[in-house]
């Protein structure tokens, strides 16, 4: 089975590209049946905190809450 580690670099300063690699891993890698893991790095993992989990709403994707909501659902290991 193919796996993939999506690496999240950005904060919540940018909304919409620290939200990408969420996205990607629960609503891509998941969906097409390939194991996915995130990895908050630098900036990003401040993203684990309930305050941005609740509030971050990026442009075009799903809130932070429904992504997490979704990781933890399908499995999707969050490193930090």
């Amino acid at each position: 089975m193919a796996k993939l580690l999506y690496v999240a670099t950005h904060g919540p300063d940018d909304p919409t590209k620290a939200c990408m690699p969420i996205h990607l891993a629960v609503n891509g890698a998941v969906e097409a049946g390939i194991e996915a893991e995130i990895n908050l790095a630098g900036d990003a993992a401040v993203l684990i905190q309930d305050t941005y989990i609740e509030t971050l709403a990026p442009l075009g994707f799903p809130p932070l809450k429904a992504l997490m909501a979704k990781a933890v659902e399908t499995g999707v290991r969050i490193h930090i």
